[in-house]
């Protein structure tokens, strides 16, 4: 009479067993998939950041075209095109990403950074204005800074850069633009003040100190500005003060700092040296 009652326990802790095992296998399924998705994640940032742009092009390509449904593939591919210097065929990805129900605003910046990178100033505003003024980003007020400057519409273009510089806490690129805009203008002083701005916040950035120095040069200033720079950096900014202070008639103070350059480089200065000899000959 117990028999029964015993078939029916191992049934029930079969049925159990059955079950849990199921659930375990479940489990397991879902944390390896999660782990997969992390795994895929920390790739994905790799090759947009530290990656060889040529690779991470070939990647995002292999992985979109193997997921077309993935929006995020289709975006790393576009970001690496631009990274690989490859702009308009960035262009048309963006384009469709825009097009599709899961186009954000961020993706309509990017389609308007890969237009200016192609000279389409008049698209990229067209795209720009799409943009509600309520999507207030650093790269949005960038790009629209750089639009005003090349329809040189100064009052816009300093408004613009002026809030871009606030929305970031790495201000030096906008900042080294927008004293080349300034300098282009011909407002050499105000370009000065924003390219020393710039070093401050990144003293590393050998860009903002050669666009210094050609501020200071439009004002006839040839003394080095007082700013972290190494060796062979000093040599290279002087001899632009030399060829800056020579285009502007005053040959023998280029000449002295052509030979300045030279002393001052730690190996030997080539173009300086060319350039002093074609002066003296």
């Amino acid at each position: 009479m117990r028999h029964p009652v015993v078939v029916a326990l191992c049934l029930a802790g079969t049925v159990a067993l059955a079950a849990c095992q199921k659930q375990t296998d479940a489990d397991v399924a879902r944390a390896i998939e999660s782990v997969n998705v992390i795994d895929e994640s920390n790739l994905n940032d790799i090759m947009l950041t530290v990656g060889d742009p040529d690779e991470a092009v070939a990647y995002f390509k292999k992985s979109s075209d193997q997921n077309p449904d993935r929006i995020d593939l289709k975006r790393g591919l576009a970001k690496s095109l631009i990274r690989a210097n490859r702009p308009t065929e960035a262009i048309g990805i963006w384009a469709a990403i825009v097009a599709s129900p899961e186009g954000t605003n961020d993706d309509r910046v990017d389609l308007a950074d890969a237009l200016i990178r192609t000279n389409d100033w008049s698209r990229a505003e067209e795209t720009l204005n799409t943009i509600p003024p309520t999507h207030e980003t650093f790269a949005r007020y960038r790009l629209e800074a750089m639009v005003a400057d090349s329809k040189k519409d100064w009052k816009k273009a300093d408004s613009f850069y002026e809030i871009a510089a606030g929305l970031t806490t790495k201000p030096a690129g906008v900042l080294n633009n927008w004293g080349f805009s300034k300098l282009t203008r011909g407002d050499a002083p105000g370009a000065e003040k924003l390219f020393i701005e710039a070093i401050t916040y990144d003293p590393a950035l050998f860009t903002a100190k050669n666009n210094l120095i050609l501020a200071r040069s439009a004002q006839r200033k040839y003394d080095m500005p007082v700013v972290s720079m190494s060796q062979t950096e000093r040599a290279e900014l002087m001899y632009t003060l030399a060829l800056a202070a020579v285009k502007q008639g005053d040959t023998n103070v280029g000449k002295g700092l052509l030979q300045q350059a030279i002393e001052t480089h730690p190996q030997f200065f080539e173009a300086a040296t060319r350039s002093l000899a074609a002066l003296e000959g």
